[in-house]
């Protein structure tokens, strides 16, 4: 935890409110932008773990932007640390304090422990395997995590990103998702599964399966009591890079929400 406040404070704050044009980069889309802040906090965790955790294969979302090859080589690690320096980088570039920091040791293809890390207001989710999933304050003070509880679909707040699906797709995705009590995002994979896994939203559908993104929060979310698997019902596994990964308060609730998107 001390690595990433450290990396946060050294170049994630100093940046935010304060990012110009200069500092701020396109990668695969328009919408889809790396910052200073980015690269220089994947610098400073890399370097960090390499030191702790000499072994490990580190794959950080911008070195493998640059290489992504190295993804091929995560598959294949019996150790590997995934770092998302910035998570909500659209969110941190335009002023939205809803930006985290994302760090999963993955042993043997599955995720061992995640951390998630919210520099403005300085406290972590944190989970290991069979241990639990935890909120640990900025103070230290730490409160045991649990998902939402079951409630009947049309009392359900959940997030999809509709816009991330075919276009072709949208329309009638859009008219199911009706059925649910509210349906929104928030451009950050790190709030979206703060609010999961501590009960505040019911359901998250994620459409892209970006390692760096989800291993830590399925973890997380897992260890508080949740459910979560693709639609096509496989389990989720941190090598994956295709699919839609839907998480619920339980299976049966996953299932009824798995229904009203296959309406769509």
């Amino acid at each position: 935890m001390e690595d990433m406040r450290a990396a946060a404070g050294a170049e994630i704050l100093p940046r935010f409110l304060g990012v110009v044009a200069e500092g701020i980069r396109t990668k695969t889309a328009p919408d889809d932008l790396v910052t200073d802040a980015d690269l220089g906090a994947e610098r400073w965790l890399g370097e960090a773990f390499s030191a702790r955790f000499r072994e490990a294969l580190l794959v950080g979302e911008e070195a493998v932007s640059a290489d992504p090859a190295l993804l091929a080589r995560f598959a294949d690690a019996d150790l590997a640390v995934l770092i998302d320096p910035v998570d909500g980088t659209w969110n941190f570039a335009h002023g939205v304090p809803l930006f985290g920091m994302i760090v999963a040791i993955v042993s043997g293809g599955e995720t061992v422990a995640g951390l998630i890390h919210y520099p403005v207001t300085g406290d972590f989710l944190a989970a290991r395997k069979g241990l639990g999933a935890w909120h640990i304050a900025r103070d230290g003070a730490q409160t045991r995590l649990a998902a939402a509880p079951p409630s009947p679909v049309g009392e359900m707040h959940g997030f999809v990103p509709l816009h991330m699906f075919p276009s072709e797709d949208q329309p009638a995705y859009a008219r199911h998702l009706l059925r649910f009590a509210r349906t929104t995002t928030w451009r950050c994979s790190a709030y979206e599964y703060r609010a999961v896994a501590t009960g505040a939203m019911s359901f998250s559908l994620n459409v892209e399966l970006k390692p760096w993104d989800h291993a830590a929060g399925v973890l997380i979310h897992r260890e508080a009591g949740g459910y979560g698997a693709l639609l096509s019902g496989e389990a989720y596994r941190p090598a994956m890079t295709k699919g839609r990964l839907l998480l619920a308060p339980d299976a049966e609730s996953w299932e009824a929400i798995r229904r009203v998107l296959a309406e769509g």
